[in-house]
């Protein structure tokens, strides 16, 4: 069953997902927590937002439709895991 705003066409970013990726070009502009944000503008919480945005940015037609973005979100999420994946734990 698709999410409502999700494309029905293939190949195609729907309203929703640009509408994500423009939100991320700019979330920070928004008063209050990214979290509060996301809740208001998408109806999403927050873990359901950032299930539905890894997979955007995985997706070709969101790197066409904004290079620079997509790449930066990238750049931040292999980050974000390496640093997930190399943190020290006491008595280890």
């Amino acid at each position: 069953m698709a999410e409502p705003g999700a494309s029905s066409e293939p190949g195609a970013l729907s309203e929703r997902d640009r509408d994500i990726l423009e939100f991320e070009r700019q979330w920070w502009k928004h008063a209050g927590a990214k979290e509060r944000a996301v809740r208001d503008r998408f109806g999403f919480s927050a873990t359901r937002y950032f299930q539905v945005l890894n997979t955007l940015l995985d997706r070709p037609e969101a790197l066409a439709h904004d290079p620079m973005l997509v790449q930066r979100l990238r750049r931040l999420r292999e980050a974000r895991q390496h640093a997930r994946s190399t943190v020290r734990r006491p008595g280890r």
